[in-house]
C-alpha cells in the first residue's frame, strides 16, 4: 500500500512524463515541418515511449492501491530555432527529468518503500541511457557544424536509430 506522500510523488512524476511526451510531439511536428523526417520520426518514437513510461507508472500507482491522477499539462514550446538548439533543449529536458527520478527515489528511501524503490530502478536505468543518447547525438551536431550535407546524413543517421530501436521492441 502507498502512503500519501509517496503517491503524491509518483502523481507529480506521472505528469512529468506526460509533458515529456508533448515535449518530444512537439519537437517532432517542429522538425517534419523543416523537412528533417529522420528527426521528426526520432521524436514522434520518443514521444511514444514516454507516454509509456507514464502509463507504467499510471498502473503501479493503481495496482498498489493509490489513485493515479491524469492532470493539465503544461504546453510545450513549439518553435525551436535550429535542430541544434532543439536537441541541446532535449537533453537539458533529459537532465531534468532524471533529477526528477532521483528525487523520487530519495522520497521512497525516506519512506522504506523498498518495492517502489525497486520499480523506480528501472527509470533510473532509462533515464541514465536517454541523457547518454542525447549527448551523443549533441556530440554529433556540433561535429556537423552549418554544414548541409552533414545535416541531410545526420537526419538519415537518426531516422535509422528510431528505425533500430523499433525493430528492438516487443511485438515489433
Amino acid at each position: 500500500m502507498l502512503n500519501k506522500k509517496l503517491e503524491k510523488a509518483l502523481n507529480a512524476q506521472i505528469r512529468v512524463e506526460a509533458e515529456s511526451s508533448q515535449v518530444y510531439l512537439s519537437m517532432a511536428s517542429w522538425a517534419e515541418l523543416k523537412g528533417l523526417e529522420g528527426i521528426a520520426q526520432f521524436m514522434y518514437k520518443h514521444s511514444d515511449e514516454e507516454r509509456m513510461h507514464m502509463l507504467k507508472l499510471i498502473k503501479f500507482v493503481n495496482e498498489r492501491g493509490g489513485h493515479a491522477i491524469v492532470s493539465d499539462l503544461k504546453a510545450p514550446k513549439t518553435d525551436f530555432g535550429s535542430f541544434q538548439s532543439m536537441f541541446k533543449e532535449l537533453l537539458e529536458h533529459e537532465i531534468f527529468v532524471s533529477q526528477s527520478i532521483n528525487d523520487l527515489v530519495h522520497i521512497t528511501l525516506e519512506e522504506k518503500d523498498y518495492a517502489t524503490h525497486n520499480f523506480l530502478q528501472w527509470y533510473v536505468a532509462e533515464q541514465i541511457e536517454e541523457e547518454a543518447l542525447a549527448r551523443t547525438i549533441l556530440d554529433k551536431i556540433n561535429l556537423i557544424g552549418n554544414d548541409k550535407g552533414g545535416l541531410y546524413l545526420f537526419d538519415r543517421d537518426v531516422q535509422q536509430i528510431a528505425v533500430e530501436s523499433a525493430a528492438g521492441e516487443p511485438g515489433a
